[in-house]
């Protein structure tokens, strides 16, 4: 039922951060956040009328948006690489 578990998150930060213990690095929280943008959209896609979901979601884009600015501002590199991972721009 629920959406995201700790496995899931597990896998995101093992996958995009330094290590699975890494919690704390923007590249394992934009995935994290972009994994749960996609699942709202598509919640929103069925559910137009769900105002709570739509404010939730535009808070994460949000915070997703603030993370990536400060990657780019910090390591290009890394911005680049997380963008291309999560394929983010079209």
């Amino acid at each position: 039922m629920n959406y995201l578990t700790a496995d899931k998150k597990l896998e995101f930060f093992t996958e995009y951060g330094k290590s699975n213990t890494d919690t704390g690095s923007p590249e394992g929280q934009i995935a994290l956040f972009s994994y749960r943008i996609s699942h709202l959209t598509d919640h929103l896609k069925t559910h137009r009328k769900d105002y709570g979901t739509q404010r939730a979601l535009l808070k994460l884009v949000g915070k997703r948006r603030r993370l990536l600015d400060y990657l780019k501002e910090r390591d290009v590199e890394r911005y680049r690489a997380i963008i291309k991972a999560l394929n983010l721009r079209k």
